[in-house]
C-alpha cells in the first residue's frame, strides 16, 4: 500500500505531463503554450532603443545585397538593385512582422479554416469555395503570370516569405500558432492571388438580388421600384454632373424578358454594410503651396494585426512609399516622387444570380438557350482538424458555380438556392500589374495606362501629380448589361439575360482637372443618370460624399492640416436634414428632447445628442418598415433606405406604410410612429446605460474597437476607443469598422513630397511588441505621423533605428 501511495504522485505527474503536451480536439497543448522555452513568453519584445543598431542576414535566392532601414515606427525602407531582390526582401520583412496574419487570411480566403479550428469552420469554408474563391484565384493567377514582371514579383515575394519561415524554430513561431496549435506551411504565389481575390469577397460580393426578388414577389414591381428607387433623392455623384464625355457609347443590350424568380426562406447574418472609404485630391489653385494635395482613408474592418502594412520600396525605376496588404507585393495605396494615388470601393453591380433548370436529379445537364447543356463538376476536398477529410461537389453552369442546391441551407441569407453565380471575381485578371505600374508612374498618362489592367474589386482611383494634374477614374471591369439587369434574380434559361460582354475600359466614368478644383469619392453613385451604361442601382448613402464636396467647395488656401481636419469631420448632415422633420412630430417633456434641440449636430466622442439621434434612426426604420419588410417570417427582405424614409416624411405623410399592419385594431399615423420610435429609443438607452447622463456619451455607446482576428480574443484587442464619427459621417468610425489607413500627400516640383499618415494598429503583428498597437491613440485623436521618404539607404536622419543588410 505504501508503494502504491508513494507512486501515486508520480503517476499523476506523468499523466499531467502527457496531458499538457497533447492536443485535445482543437484545444492546444497547454504545456507547450506555457513553456518558458517554447511558449508565449518567447514572443515578448523589449521596448525599442533610441540608438541605431545594425545587423547582417544571409538569405538564399538574392542576386545582390539588399539594404533595409527601419524608422522609429518600425517601418522598413527597402533598397535593392533589381526587382527580384526588392520583392524577395518585401516578402521577407512582411513575413517577419505579419506571418500569422498572412497565413490565416489566406486560409480563410481559400476555405481552409477547418484545418485550424476543426469542424466548426467547415460551413464557412464550404461557402468560400462554393462562391468560387479558389477558382477565382486560379483564374487571376493565370492572368498575373501573363505579365513577366508580375510573375517575378509573385515568385520572389514567395521566396522571401519562405526564407523567413525556414529561419524559424518552433519556439520562435508567432503567438497565434501556439494558441491555435499549428505551424506555417510554405508560401506559394497562388496565396498572394488568393489574398487579392479575397478583397473582392470583402468589397464586391454585395448582393440584394434575392431580397429584392422576395419583395417583387410579395408586393409587385410598382411597389418594389417605388420603395427602392434606382437613384437617390439627394446625391452628389463622384463624377460631377456636366463633366465632359470623351467617348461614343457602344450599343446597350436589349433587356431580357420579364422574370420573377423563386424566393428563399433562410435568415442568417451578412457582411457589415458600413465598409466604405473616402478619397479626394485638391488642385494647386486651391492650396497654399500651389501644388496638388491628395488624401485617402479606406474604411474597412478594424483589426489587429492591422490590415495594412507600411513600406518604402526602392530599386532602379521605382521609389514608392505607402501601404500594402500583407500577402501581396508592391504598394497598393501611396505615392512616389511624381504622383500619389488612393482608392475607395465602387460597389457596382458585378454579381448576378441565374435560376437553373436541371434536366433531372443527376444535375448533369441544364436548360439554356433552347438546348440542354452539360454542367461541369469541381471536387473540393476539405481537411478538417480532428476529423476525416470532407469531400464536396460543386456544379458549374456557363454562368458559374451553383453555390447551394435547392435542398441545402445557405451560409448567408442573401444567397439563393438553385441559382448559378455570375461574378466578376471569377474572371482572369491582372491587378498586380496595375499596382506595379502605379508604383513607377510619373504622370497622368502612366496612371491611366496602369488602370487598364485592373478588374476587381472595382475602385475609385484618385490621382494627383507634381505636373499639377488631379483626376479620378471609376475603374474596374464592368459587365455590359441592360438597365437594371441584375437588380432581381434572373432567368438562367434565357440567353438574353447573360452578360453581353464588358463596358470598354476607356468608357469607365472619369474626370481630369475639373473646373471646381477637386475630385472626390465616398462610395456614392459614380455618376448622375445621364451616364449611358448601367453600373448598379444601389450605392452607399450619399451623406459622406455630399459633406466632403460641401467642404471642399468652400475651402481655399488648403493645407495638409486642413485636409486632416476634413478626414476627422464629425458633422452629421443626415441629422441636419432629418432631425427638424422628426422634432416637429414629437410631443414629449423628456430631458432628452432638449438635448436634441440644442445639439450642435457633431458626432463628437462625448456627444449625447449623437447617441440619441443615431439610436432613434435605427428604431424609426424598424418601427416604420419591419411590420412589412422584416425577415421574421423567414423571407429575407431589405428595408427601404433612410433616403427613402426621409422622402416619405417630407412628401408622403399619409402613405400606407405608416400603418403597422400587425396592429389590426388601429391605424397608425406618421406622428405616432415617430413618437413611438422616440420613446423606444429612450427606453433602449436607459436599459443599456442607465439614467440619462455621461454614460450616454457617443463613444461609450458606439464602442469602437480594434479587434484581434481571432474572434473573442479581447486580451489582444483594443476596445472602447474614445473616437467620434459614425457610418454616415466623414469620420466613418463605427463599432467594428472605420478609417483603416489615413494618409495625406502634398506633391512638389522641386523636392520630395510631404506625406503624413497613420493606421489603427502598428507595424508588428506580435502582441508582445511595442509596435503592435502603438499608433491607435494617434489615430483616435485624429492626428497623423510624418512619413519618412528616403532617397537612399545612407541618407542622414535621426529617425532611423535599425539597419539590416541581406546577402546571399
Amino acid at each position: 500500500m505504501k508503494i502504491i501511495k508513494s507512486a501515486f504522485p508520480l503517476v499523476i505527474a506523468l499523466f499531467l505531463t502527457y496531458a499538457m503536451n497533447q492536443s485535445w480536439g482543437t484545444i492546444p497543448p497547454f504545456g507547450k503554450l506555457l513553456s518558458p522555452y517554447h511558449g508565449f513568453w518567447i514572443n515578448a519584445e523589449q521596448a525599442g532603443s533610441e540608438e541605431m543598431s545594425e545587423e547582417e542576414l544571409t538569405i538564399s535566392g538574392l542576386i545582390k545585397p539588399v539594404k533595409i532601414v527601419y524608422d522609429e515606427m518600425a517601418i522598413p525602407h527597402i533598397f535593392a538593385e533589381n526587382d527580384h531582390d526588392l520583392f524577395l526582401a518585401q516578402g521577407y520583412v512582411t513575413a517577419k512582422d505579419r506571418l500569422w496574419q498572412m497565413e490565416f487570411q489566406t486560409h480563410f480566403a481559400g476555405g481552409r479554416i477547418s484545418e485550424i479550428v476543426g469542424e466548426k469552420g467547415l460551413a464557412s469554408d464550404q461557402f468560400q469555395r462554393r462562391m468560387g474563391s479558389v477558382y477565382g484565384a486560379e483564374q487571376s493567377f493565370e492572368g498575373m503570370k501573363e505579365d513577366p514582371q508580375a510573375k517575378v514579383a509573385l515568385e520572389a515575394y514567395s521566396e522571401g516569405v519562405n526564407a523567413y519561415i525556414n529561419s524559424l524554430s518552433e519556439r520562435e513561431l508567432p503567438l497565434e500558432y501556439k494558441l491555435l496549435n499549428y505551424k506555417p506551411e510554405p508560401w506559394t504565389p497562388i496565396k498572394s492571388a488568393l489574398f487579392l481575390k479575397n478583397m473582392s469577397f470583402v468589397l464586391a460580393s454585395g448582393t440584394d438580388d434575392l431580397k429584392m426578388t422576395n419583395i417583387l414577389r410579395k408586393y409587385g414591381r410598382e411597389v418594389a421600384e417605388d420603395l427602392f428607387p434606382n437613384y437617390p433623392f439627394e446625391e452628389s455623384p463622384i463624377i460631377p454632373t456636366g463633366s465632359p464625355v470623351d467617348f461614343k457609347p457602344v450599343p446597350i443590350p436589349a433587356a431580357p424578358a420579364a422574370f420573377t424568380g423563386l424566393g428563399s426562406s433562410m435568415s442568417t447574418p451578412e457582411k457589415d454594410p458600413n465598409i466604405g472609404s473616402n478619397n479626394w485630391a485638391v488642385s494647386g489653385n486651391k492650396t497654399v503651396s500651389g501644388m496638388p494635395i491628395l488624401a485617402n482613408d479606406p474604411h474597412l474592418t478594424l483589426s489587429l494585426p492591422s490590415i495594412w502594412y507600411q513600406v518604402q520600396l526602392v530599386a532602379p525605376g521605382v521609389n514608392v512609399y505607402g501601404s500594402t496588404m500583407p500577402g501581396t507585393p508592391n504598394v497598393i495605396t501611396g505615392f512616389n516622387k511624381n504622383i500619389a494615388w488612393g482608392v475607395t470601393n465602387v460597389g457596382s453591380d458585378v454579381l448576378d444570380w441565374y435560376q437553373v433548370k436541371f434536366k433531372d436529379a443527376s444535375k448533369l445537364e441544364y436548360w439554356h438557350d433552347g438546348q440542354w447543356k452539360k454542367t461541369k463538376l469541381r471536387i473540393e476536398t476539405f481537411k478538417v482538424k480532428g476529423k476525416k477529410d470532407f469531400v464536396d461537389t460543386v456544379f458549374f453552369t456557363h454562368h458559374g458555380p451553383i453555390v447551394y442546391l435547392t435542398h441545402e441551407k445557405p451560409f448567408k441569407s442573401n444567397i439563393p438556392v438553385g441559382h448559378a453565380l455570375r461574378w466578376i471575381a471569377h474572371e482572369k485578371s491582372q491587378e498586380l500589374t496595375t499596382f506595379y505600374r502605379l508604383n513607377r508612374a510619373k504622370n497622368y498618362v502612366d496612371y491611366k495606362e496602369a488602370l487598364r489592367y485592373f478588374s476587381a474589386p472595382a475602385q475609385n482611383f484618385v490621382f494627383a501629380s507634381n505636373e499639377g494634374d488631379i483626376a479620378l477614374w471609376v475603374n474596374g471591369k464592368f459587365p455590359l448589361k441592360s438597365k437594371l439587369q441584375g437588380k432581381y434574380l434572373m432567368d438562367g434559361t434565357d440567353a438574353a439575360a447573360d452578360w453581353q460582354g464588358f463596358i470598354p475600359q476607356e468608357h469607365n466614368p472619369h474626370v481630369l482637372n475639373p473646373v471646381r478644383g477637386f475630385v472626390s469619392s465616398a462610395n456614392q453613385f459614380s455618376t448622375d443618370p445621364s451616364y449611358p451604361y448601367y453600373l448598379g442601382w444601389q450605392y452607399a448613402p450619399s451623406e459622406r460624399g455630399r459633406r466632403i464636396n460641401e467642404r471642399l467647395t468652400v475651402m481655399h488656401k488648403v493645407t495638409i492640416d486642413s485636409l486632416r481636419g476634413l478626414q476627422n469631420d464629425n458633422m452629421n448632415i443626415r441629422a441636419r436634414k432629418l432631425l427638424p422633420l422628426l422634432l416637429r412630430s414629437v410631443k414629449s417633456n423628456e430631458k432628452a428632447l432638449g438635448i436634441l434641440k440644442s445639439w450642435n449636430l457633431q458626432n463628437s466622442p462625448e456627444s449625447i445628442g449623437a447617441t440619441i439621434f443615431e439610436t432613434w434612426v435605427v428604431n424609426l426604420q424598424a418601427f416604420l418598415w419591419d411590420d412589412e419588410f422584416a425577415s421574421d417570417d423567414k423571407i429575407p427582405m431589405n428595408r427601404p433606405s433612410i433616403d427613402r424614409t426621409i422622402h416619405l416624411i417630407e412628401q408622403e405623410a399619409n402613405a400606407r406604410w405608416w400603418d403597422n399592419v400587425k396592429t389590426k385594431a388601429k391605424k397608425e399615423t406618421m406622428d405616432q410612429i415617430i413618437n413611438t420610435s422616440f420613446k423606444a429609443t429612450l427606453d433602449t438607452l436607459v436599459k443599456q446605460h442607465g439614467a440619462l447622463g455621461s454614460e450616454w456619451a457617443w463613444y461609450k455607446h458606439k464602442q469602437t474597437g480594434v479587434r484581434h482576428l481571432i474572434p473573442g480574443m479581447d486580451a489582444l484587442s483594443r476596445l472602447n476607443i474614445p473616437i467620434g464619427g459614425g457610418s454616415s459621417i466623414v469620420n466613418a468610425s463605427t463599432t467594428k469598422t472605420g478609417p483603416s489607413w489615413r494618409f495625406i500627400v502634398e506633391l512638389s516640383k522641386t523636392g520630395n513630397p510631404k506625406a503624413f499618415g497613420v493606421y489603427p494598429g502598428g507595424q508588428s503583428g506580435n502582441p508582445g511588441s511595442v509596435h503592435y498597437d502603438d499608433l491607435i491613440d494617434t489615430w483616435a485623436k485624429g492626428e497623423l505621423r510624418p512619413l519618412l521618404y528616403l532617397d537612399n539607404a545612407n541618407q542622414s536622419t535621426s529617425r532611423i533605428r535599425k539597419k539590416i543588410t541581406l546577402s546571399k
